[in-house]
């Protein structure tokens, strides 16, 4: 799937992409690199997301309802205002990220451990 001439695929390198607003529902960005990407206002229902690095993203105002962050690393990342129901964070990284919304339907549990992050071969997780 492309987006505003960013390949939108497992492992893509997506460092710094404006992806502000963008229909990315059902897109699969397992271990992709998403770092300091602007996802401000973007539609990530359903997405998978596993393992994937959202270290100083912006993800406020998302929805990422049901999407599947298990493993992602979300350091720093603003999470204000997204909607996070029935998403599943089970081992991800929430280090220093802003989070407003409601946590009540997210599913958390574990951390991540480097062998698990190594799994993606993506230098920036382990």
């Amino acid at each position: 799937m492309i987006v505003r001439g960013f390949n939108i695929k497992p492992f893509a390198d997506l460092r710094g992409a404006d992806l502000s607003g963008a229909d990315l529902r059902d897109a699969n960005l397992r271990c992709a690199v998403l770092r300091c990407a602007d996802l401000s206002g973007t539609d990530l229902r359903r997405a998978d997301l596993d393992y994937a690095n959202l270290s100083d993203a912006d993800l406020s105002g998302a929805d990422l309802s049901g999407a599947d962050l298990s493993g992602a690393d979300l350091s720093g990342a603003d999470l204000s205002g997204a909607d996070l129901s029935g998403a599943i964070l089970s081992g991800a990284i929430l280090r220093e990220t802003k989070v407003t919304s409601d946590l009540m339907w997210m599913t958390l549990s574990g951390q991540i451990t480097p062998d698990q992050a190594s799994q993606c071969k993506v230098p920036e997780l382990v």
